[in-house]
């Protein structure tokens, strides 16, 4: 039995629909990922999972139970760490452990080796209110709080959005470390770069799943050589590529635009060939192994163009 089964799930606001027939499982133990953009779907999809939010259709389990018929079952085993901070901010850090604690029936001694890692980074700024904690240390006594009662699943949408590079860095290795416990995680993020520290990911757009993998093989799909150009105006050459017949995409990538031919032609003596067409000053071309974020802008152009074909 998986941790978490979606199936067919829809959930609209008025007229826009925020998920749109989502379905994927996720196993037990399992970090799994929903990668997407802001209004892709996913805090929709985790607070139907979280049994804060009904939908329109579908039927959703967490841990074999049901959203809507066994909500309080999944309440007492999940923890969830909304996007925004949401603790009480005039209480101290201790406090707002100690009220967590006290609703789900529990201690903080209790289930201290569980988050003894984190709460040791956090127990200096014990008498200092919530609201005057640096983004990562709100982060911290969030994933404490969330993980008080020693859920079974934990929930973590965009954890790391507006935090620090370090921070961040220091939160996946406190995720990698939660689940060497057993505890499944899901995990929203808008950053492409943290989908390859999840064993599953799943990519999101416009309420959609686009495909459900693990990272080295959505990365491995990706059916065409790249490229990544550089010159010395590369406004100029990323408005020229995209205007060739021979250029399959175009892309700006930092200080890179990233390439697919309509070929299949795997030398870069063909990109620089097309190029000096346009009389490209100081060029550079590479062949590079595609990325995540790769990967999900090809499936969201083939997305756009699916949906264009059927007249949506």
């Amino acid at each position: 039995m998986p941790a978490v089964k979606l199936r067919n799930i829809t959930k609209k606001y008025g007229d826009f629909v925020a998920v749109d027939d989502v379905s994927f499982d996720v196993r037990k133990g399992e970090l799994f990922g929903l990668i997407g953009p802001d209004g892709a779907g996913k805090t929709s999809i985790f607070r139907i999972l979280t049994t804060l939010l009904l939908a329109e259709g579908g039927t959703a389990t967490v841990e074999g139970h049901d959203v809507v018929k066994e909500f309080q079952q999944i309440r007492n085993k999940v923890g969830y760490m909304p996007g925004k901070f949401s603790l009480y901010q005039d209480l101290t850090v201790k406090e707002n452990l100690n009220f967590f604690a006290t609703i789900f029936g529990t201690t903080i001694d209790e289930n201290y080796d569980l988050i003894k890692d984190i709460y040791d980074q956090i127990k200096p700024f014990n008498d200092r209110r919530a609201g005057k904690l640096s983004g990562g240390m709100k982060q911290k006594l969030a994933l404490c709080c969330a993980l008080i009662h020693k859920p079974e699943i934990l929930f973590l949408d965009e954890p790391t959005t507006g935090v620090d590079v370090v921070s961040r860095s220091e939160f996946w290795q406190m995720l990698a470390k939660l689940k060497e416990q057993n505890i499944t995680i899901v995990v929203s993020t808008p950053y492409m770069d943290e989908a390859k520290l999840c064993d599953r990911i799943a990519l999101m757009q416009n309420g959609k799943i686009m495909s459900v993998d693990e990272p080295k093989n959505i990365i491995s799909s990706f059916p065409k050589p790249l490229f990544a150009a550089k010159a010395k105006n590369i406004y100029k050459l990323l408005k020229d590529f995209r205007t060739d017949k021979e250029i399959e995409s175009c892309d700006a990538f930092g200080e890179f635009i990233h390439v697919t031919l309509v070929s299949d032609e795997k030398e870069e003596s063909k990109v620089v060939a097309i190029a000096q067409k346009y009389q490209t000053e100081d060029l550079e071309i590479k062949r590079i192994e595609p990325t995540i974020e790769d990967s999900f802008i090809r499936l969201m152009r083939e997305q756009k163009s699916k949906e264009v074909s059927n007249g949506k």
